[in-house]
């Protein structure tokens, strides 16, 4: 999974034309994980770069969003979640994990202006672009990674 998400992050960025700092292989950590082993990962409901909702949980896979470097967190979102309009500072992708996400773009979080992303789907968060996010009766999984220092500030 963790491959897959550096593999998504550098293809995003390809696109976006962003350049990434360099991370040297032997210096990363490696690292397997099973979805039994993902469960067993401390998780908080508030933290750089997350909502701070308590019904979003979050659980940091890889490296650690409020520091400079590549991070990976998880969010489950309860169902019928809404989280309002915000930014990041730093570009992320994410994906789908399970469930349906009620993705969309811009300053206010209206149901006319999401996207329906099913399990599989990917998505990018642009640096300083806000977005928002909802969830059905049955909540969603999303996995996103980014290159930190990130936060998260609300539009108002």
């Amino acid at each position: 999974m963790l491959k897959f998400h550096l593999f998504a992050l550098v293809n995003a960025a390809a696109i976006l034309g962003i350049t990434l700092p360099a991370v040297a292989e032997d210096n990363a950590p490696q690292m397997r994980l099973t979805p039994k082993e993902v469960a067993k990962v401390p998780t908080r409901t508030a933290g750089t770069g997350t909502s701070g909702l308590p019904a979003v949980t979050t659980t940091v896979l890889f490296g650690d969003p409020s520091k400079p470097g590549l991070y990976t967190i998880e969010l489950k979102v309860a169902p019928n979640t809404i989280i309002q309009a915000h930014t990041h500072r730093d570009t992320r992708t994410a994906m789908v994990i399970s469930g349906l996400w009620y993705f969309g773009y811009g300053p206010k979080n209206e149901k006319s202006s999401v996207k329906v992303l099913p399990s599989g789907s990917f998505y990018t968060e642009p640096g300083g672009q806000a977005h928002f996010a909802r969830t059905g009766p049955n909540g969603a999984i999303v996995a996103i990674t980014g290159y930190g220092p990130s936060d998260t500030v609300y539009v108002k």
